[in-house]
C-alpha cells in the first residue's frame, strides 16, 4: 500500500514538472518572438534615421571634435583658449601677444568713440560760428535803418546766439580732452603690441590714429576758417559804427541804442 502511495505521488510530482517546464517553454518562445519583433522594429527604424539628415549632421562631428578648448588659470579667473590640431604653443609670450591684441581693440573702441564725439562738437561749433556770422552781418546792413524796437530784438538774437557759440566751444574743449587720451592709449597700445609680435594688431592701430586726427584736422580747419569770419565782421560792424557816429550830430548820439556802442 505505502508502495503504490509512493508510486502515486511520483507520479503526479512527474506531471506537475512537465506542465511547468510546457509553460516555461511558451514563455520563451514569447519572449524570443518579443525580441525579434524590437530588433525588426530597430532595424526600420536605423534604415530611416540613416537617410535623414540628422545622420548626415552626426557624421560630420569627428571633423568638429577637432577643434577644442583648453581651459587654463590665472590667478582666479579662468580662460579659454581654442585650438586646432596645429595648435599654437601657449607660452608666455604667446598669452602676452593675444593679451595685447585685446588691449589694442579696447584703444580702438575708445579713439574711435571720442573721435565721433569730438568731430559731432566741432561740426556744431563751425554752424553756430556761421550763424553769428549771418546775424551779426544782417546787424551792420540795418545800422541806421532801422526802428530801435527793431534793432534791440536783432541785439538779443546775437546775444543768444554768442551764448550758444560759447557752449559749443566748451563742449568742443571737454571732448578734445577724452581724444587726447584716448590718442595717447592707442599709441602706447601700439608700442605694446609691436613688442610682443602683434604687427597686424600695432599696424590696423596706427592706421585708425591716422584717420582720425586727420578727420578731427579737417572740422578744426573749418571752424578756425569760421572764427576768422567772424573777426572780420566784428572789425567791419566797428568800421560802420565809426563811419554811422561821424555821419550823425553829436546831440544825436542819445538815440543811439547803447548796444551799437558795444564792443564784443
Amino acid at each position: 500500500m505505502q508502495v503504490f502511495r509512493n508510486c502515486g505521488l511520483c507520479a503526479s510530482g512527474t506531471l506537475l514538472k512537465g506542465r511547468t517546464d510546457f509553460l516555461a517553454s511558451r514563455r520563451n518562445m514569447a519572449a524570443l518572438r518579443l525580441s525579434a519583433a524590437c530588433v525588426q522594429l530597430l532595424k526600420d527604424k536605423a534604415n530611416l534615421f540613416c537617410r535623414s539628415p540628422v545622420h548626415q549632421r552626426l557624421l560630420r562631428l569627428p571633423e568638429v571634435a577637432r577643434c577644442n578648448t583648453v581651459a587654463f588659470s590665472v590667478g582666479s579667473s579662468l580662460c579659454a583658449v581654442p585650438f586646432t590640431q596645429q595648435v599654437e604653443n601657449l607660452s608666455h609670450e604667446s598669452l602676452i601677444r593675444r593679451a595685447s591684441c585685446l588691449v589694442t581693440d579696447s584703444a580702438n573702441t575708445y579713439l574711435s568713440q571720442t573721435t565721433l564725439a569730438l568731430v559731432d562738437a566741432l561740426t556744431q561749433y563751425a554752424k553756430a560760428l556761421h550763424t553769428l556770422v549771418a546775424l551779426q552781418k544782417r546787424y551792420i546792413n540795418s545800422i541806421g535803418k532801422l526802428a530801435p524796437a527793431e534793432e534791440d530784438s536783432i541785439w538779443q538774437v546775437i546775444i543768444g546766439q554768442r551764448v550758444e557759440v560759447s557752449d559749443r566751444l566748451e563742449e568742443c574743449r571737454r571732448f578734445e580732452s577724452n581724444w587726447v587720451n584716448a590718442i595717447n592709449i592707442c599709441e602706447l597700445s601700439a608700442e605694446a603690441a609691436y613688442n610682443s609680435g602683434a604687427e597686424h594688431a600695432c599696424t590696423a592701430t596706427k592706421t585708425n590714429l591716422q584717420v582720425a586726427q586727420c578727420k578731427v584736422e579737417e572740422l578744426r580747419m573749418i571752424s578756425k576758417e569760421a572764427e576768422k569770419k567772424l573777426a572780420e565782421t566784428k572789425a567791419e560792424e566797428i568800421q560802420r559804427m565809426a563811419e554811422y557816429a561821424s555821419s550823425i550830430d553829436i546831440n544825436d548820439l542819445e538815440d543811439i541804442p547803447e548796444a551799437y556802442l558795444r564792443e564784443d
